[in-house]
């Protein structure tokens, strides 16, 4: 995975409440195991019509909107448990979803996919929905050493939880197996004393 620790970009808006991982990425296109390409089919059935034509008012085929930091309305990711919705985020450009509750294993999922998910209460989504519209070009600081994000545009501070081994992994770029790897060495002194 790629190292993360710090973004200044700005945000796409996805005001819309309840989204499950089957609009994220409709079963149809759950047959490949490989990440890649997953992206082209992120939210199919809201980007295109039935003639695969771009729905122009859906917000990501707006160039209005750009950057890599999805702000998402609330309950994020529920539904079903299939890791292709995080993949088909990765694999379009997102590096961070923001919204005011995800579902859990969707939330694990996006994690171990080297994606940033970062909650924020309800009036603070609203806020920075409401800077958006106002300003598409805002910039956003995600800075997760420091576990903020701000909007100097609107002087907007937001700190934010992470579990801090799923921090370690994002800084550093590991997934579970690297993490185990990096430390190796005090996993042998472990069973060296252990053994004595």
């Amino acid at each position: 995975m790629e190292k993360f620790t710090r973004l200044e970009q700005t945000a796409i808006p996805l005001d819309i409440e309840n989204v499950d991982t089957d609009q994220i990425i409709p079963a149809r296109f759950l047959k490949a195991t490989d990440r890649e390409g997953f992206g082209e089919n992120l939210f199919r059935d809201w980007r295109y019509d039935k003639n695969n034509k771009p729905i122009t008012d859906f917000v990501l085929n707006n160039p209005t909107f750009a950057g890599p930091i999805l702000v998402a309305g609330n309950n994020f990711g529920c539904g079903s448990s299939r890791e292709h919705a995080a993949w088909a985020l990765a694999d379009f450009g997102f590096k961070v979803v923001i919204s005011s509750f995800f579902a859990d294993i969707f939330k694990g999922n996006v994690l171990n996919n080297g994606l940033l998910p970062i909650q924020v209460s309800d009036s603070q989504l609203q806020t920075i929905f409401k800077a958006i519209k106002e300003n598409p070009n805002c910039e956003f600081i995600v800075d997760l050493v420091g576990q903020c994000i701000k909007i100097p545009s609107i002087n907007l501070h937001i700190d934010f939880e992470i579990n801090s081994y799923k921090k370690t992994c994002l800084i550093n770029g590991y997934d579970d197996i690297d993490y185990l790897i990096n430390n190796k060495h005090k996993i042998e002194e472990f069973e060296r004393k252990r053994n004595a």
